[in-house]
């Protein structure tokens, strides 16, 4: 579903989309068109478009834990052994650290902007010894997928992400089909 949401972003977004295909396209002429890892290793604003559009859409919106010990949080002392309910989809839009949530910004990913942010205010992948140990595939594959589809295509919007509605689920996803236009790039 991330590439979806992605798409979706970029749609609604011409400018970043734009800027997006501009180092896309820089990077790949450089290399004659041939796509390989260290290519996309080094798609910046993409893999920052990424992290924005998995803050909004986290793929899974909430994450479920069994306390192995007493945790006091400020005035209140959760028990040893309660489930505690860690809901991502919220955190990624808490204005406490977010500025304007709502809003599609790649550029709060920039190293500076990262610097001195709490640590586990964005959790896509989950963290800690229970995190996704397919992050970095999956941020390669969004890379290159995204990336190519950039290359190739221009993207419209047909549905605005505001129209959007999802259903509960382990993952996040819409409860009608996300649409986008692809028009074929003349080069």
């Amino acid at each position: 579903m991330a590439i979806c949401y992605i798409i979706q972003l970029l749609a609604e977004h011409k400018d970043i989309q734009e800027k997006a295909r501009k180092e896309i396209d820089e990077i790949l002429k450089q290399n004659d068109g041939e796509v390989t890892i260290t290519e996309i290793q080094q798609f910046a604003y993409l893999d920052r478009c990424i992290k924005e559009s998995l803050r909004l859409y986290p793929s899974v919106p909430f994450m479920s834990r069994k306390l192995s010990e007493d945790l006091q949080l400020k005035n209140y002392l959760i028990p040893a052994r309660s489930t505690v309910h860690i809901h991502t989809y919220d955190l990624h839009r808490d204005p406490n650290f977010w500025p304007d949530p709502l809003v599609f910004d790649p550029d709060r990913f920039l190293p500076e902007k990262i610097q001195g942010r709490h640590p586990f205010c964005y959790l896509p992948f989950s963290a800690g010894p229970r995190n996704c140990i397919g992050q970095k595939f999956a941020m390669l594959e969004l890379k290159a997928i995204v990336g190519l589809l950039l290359h190739n295509f221009y993207l419209e919007v047909i549905d605005r992400r505001s129209e959007n509605r999802f259903l509960a689920d382990l993952v996040l996803r819409p409860a009608h089909p996300i649409r986008v236009r692809f028009v074929t790039r003349r080069k």
